[in-house]
């Protein structure tokens, strides 16, 4: 194929904008700087998993380690595309300032969550796998994003959490602690006219009859209220 016909081809302007052009030699830069990363990313990946396996680190503090890694790489990369069509950081910048100012007023919350998912990923208090409560509803993570966390509850039902809200609000971490002896409590309501003493009775044995119950003689079952339209139990396992 002759050379000059190339050339040609990757000098083709496809936008032309002031003293910006983009060219098609301009577009395979880009191509080329978006598998780089993706490979140097991937090797990076490799390499530190394989080296948790030598010095017993554990796979969730790899984790936080990519993550942070692959933002600064992916900050650098952009960098060097937004240079391969000629722009310069320092004069965008600059030249859009005010609208920085804007723009960062009303993504105060973006930003907030931004900070919270860094705060996350270093703190290592809340895990990958770690069973969470929040609001109410038990869920499982399964992701830290730069923005959000992500969650998965007991129907399998993907629940995408705000970063700043696993940090700042009150979430119970069920997994969190070394020891793994914790109480439970299950509120159970009856007809009324049972006997209490047989609730009581059925309850605590089917506490005790659980394969993953520690201290069987702490089962405790107890009446607590008259409800609407149950007498309401306790049951403490």
């Amino acid at each position: 194929m002759d050379t000059k016909y190339i050339q040609d081809f990757l000098n083709y302007k496809l936008i032309e904008l002031d003293q910006y052009t983009l060219t098609v030699h301009n577009i395979v830069k880009i191509i080329l700087i978006i598998i780089l990363t993706k490979i140097i990313i991937l090797i990076i990946k490799k390499a530190l998993f394989r080296m948790s396996r030598f010095k017993d680190i554990h796979d969730d503090n790899i984790y936080a380690i990519i993550k942070i890694i692959s933002y600064f790489i992916w900050v650098i990369s952009i960098s060097a595309m937004l240079s391969s069509v000629g722009m310069k950081l320092t004069a965008l910048l600059t030249g859009s300032a005010a609208l920085l100012v804007g723009v960062g007023i009303g993504l105060q919350q973006t930003f907030n969550d931004f900070v919270s998912g860094i705060i996350l990923i270093f703190e290592g208090k809340t895990k990958i796998n770690d069973i969470l409560e929040v609001d109410g509803k038990i869920l499982q993570l399964t992701d830290i994003g730069l923005r959000t966390t992500e969650c998965v509850d007991r129907d399998g039902i993907s629940v995408i959490i705000p970063n700043s809200k696993v940090v700042t609000d009150k979430v119970i971490n069920w997994t969190h602690q070394e020891n793994k002896t914790i109480r439970f409590k299950i509120m159970i309501g009856v007809a009324y006219g049972s006997d209490v003493e047989k609730v009581i009775k059925i309850l605590e044995n089917c506490a005790q009859s659980h394969n993953k119950l520690i201290l069987k003689d702490k089962v405790e079952a107890r009446f607590i209220d008259f409800g609407d339209s149950s007498l309401n139990f306790e049951l403490l396992f």
